[in-house]
């Protein structure tokens, strides 16, 4: 399910263009964006051709709290209108140019195109860099999905538990500035809370028999499977009594030393219900998981770049055993296995299935927030290790893709979703102004 957001869409025009034609044209938009899953629309249903108009037109728009703000250019018109629409409304803008059509009597009809070239040139000289702009007479869905993943970042609230991997000082993020640049709010946690939330012992049967209904719990033993019983259950109502859009969870050593039991499974079993859970205290990683959710693709991975095969040319995205099991190939074995923290690591194991993937990173280094994306597609291969994982293979040499990622220093982790979902990510660094790498 897509993220919801509230959309304005206006149509400027002048009377001394075909403007008549551009109010049919704009009535038949209408029908078809309100169309358009999960969004709500703030429709201005007269066209926009007068200063005046433009103003009462702003203060509609800014009273119905929009999102994002689609504008179309019907015909050529008056700089002021986009303007004056800015001034209230103050959110990325789609500058929209209609197909002209076809001349008469040795006039262009419209001059839509114009209109759009007119609109971003005073937007972008007044100092708005948050608009983008097509050609055609249907709207841009991916676009529209931009602005779900910027309204998704402002709205998102973010739970850390505990603090980032030991060493992995690469995943800390500033949280003024995620505050700043995005609006997404992060909360503390110690990791006590999550075992002090209160369950009823219900809850915790139905995750058991979840548990060995989903897994192949053989190497377990009977208090290990009701330890990832009791710590789903209670992860599962931390997130929603602290009303978490996602949480990122120092996941090792202290889960297993203190608690008797790591997290991996129980976040395996939750994310593929549509939790968004990052290990290894990754919040920027779980803000990039909470962003490919937001545009609906389903149940995010975050993975390691765990080995770079430069003969065979592919990669192993790994991890120890946090992947959602709902991605599960069902040809290989599933199960839970106990092979780090002397047993106490509890982890799931399976081969991903095959399919289409699209991967990207949210990373901020030396003052700059950044976009890592790529295209990739997982292959069948072998249950020949321990973890979750899947074998990927890009549109171009691996080493490519690795020196990306070592020259620019990403993080290690990345998220990984089945689908193309590459193009509305992107949009949405450009609308916010970020560094795409890809």
């Amino acid at each position: 399910m897509k993220h919801t957001i509230r959309l304005g869409i206006v149509c400027l025009a002048r009377e001394t263009y075909d403007f008549a034609s551009a109010a049919e044209i704009y009535k038949g938009i209408i029908a078809e964006v309100q169309k358009t899953e999960a969004v709500d629309w703030a429709i201005i249903p007269d066209l926009v051709i007068t200063i005046e108009d433009a103003k009462k037109a702003a203060m509609a728009l800014g009273k119905a709290q929009i999102d994002g703000l689609v504008c179309i250019s019907g015909t050529f018109h008056l700089g002021h209108l986009v303007l004056e629409l800015r001034k209230q409304t103050k959110v990325p803008i789609l500058l929209w140019g209609l197909d002209e059509l076809p001349y008469n009597g040795g006039k262009i009809r419209l001059n839509s195109v114009c209109g759009v070239n007119l609109n971003a040139s005073n937007l972008y000289k007044a100092g708005v860099d948050d608009y983008y702009a097509i050609i055609g007479n249907s709207v841009d869905s991916d676009w529209i999905d931009a602005i779900r993943v910027i309204a998704v970042l402002r709205d998102s609230h973010i739970g850390i538990l505990g603090h980032h991997a030991h060493g992995f000082f690469n995943l800390s993020a500033e949280e003024p500035s995620l505050y700043g640049d995005m609006g997404t709010l992060v909360d503390h946690y110690e990791l006590s809370e999550v075992y002090q939330t209160q369950v009823k012992p219900d809850a915790i049967l139905d995750r058991e028999r979840q548990i060995r209904s989903t897994f192949d719990v053989l190497e377990l033993s009977e208090s290990q499977v009701q330890k990832v019983a009791q710590l789903a259950a209670k992860l599962d109502a931390f997130c929603a009594s602290n009303g978490l859009d996602a949480l990122a969870i120092r996941c090792w050593p202290e889960f297993a030393r203190d608690f008797g039991v790591a997290p991996c499974a129980a976040m395996s079993l939750l994310q593929s219900e549509g939790r968004i859970l990052a290990c290894e205290g990754d919040l920027e990683g779980a803000l990039t998981m909470l962003t490919h959710k937001a545009i609906g693709a389903q149940t995010p991975y975050l993975f390691d770049f765990s080995q770079v095969d430069l003969e065979q040319n592919f990669a192993l995205l790994w991890h120890c055993g946090v992947a959602p099991c709902n991605l599960w190939d069902r040809a290989s074995k599933i199960t839970l296995d106990t092979y780090f923290a002397g047993g106490k690591g509890v982890t799931a194991g399976f081969v991903l299935k095959p399919g289409e993937l699209s991967i990207a990173r949210i990373d901020s280094a030396r003052g700059k927030r950044r976009l890592f994306l790529q295209r990739a597609k997982a292959v069948p291969m072998n249950k020949d290790l321990a973890g979750t994982y899947a074998k990927a293979v890009f549109d171009r040499p691996v080493k490519e893709i690795l020196d990306l990622i070592i020259k620019n220093g990403l993080a290690h982790h990345a998220s990984m979703v089945y689908g193309d979902f590459e193009r509305p990510l992107e949009i949405a660094a450009q609308l916010m102004g970020w560094q795409v790498i890809k």
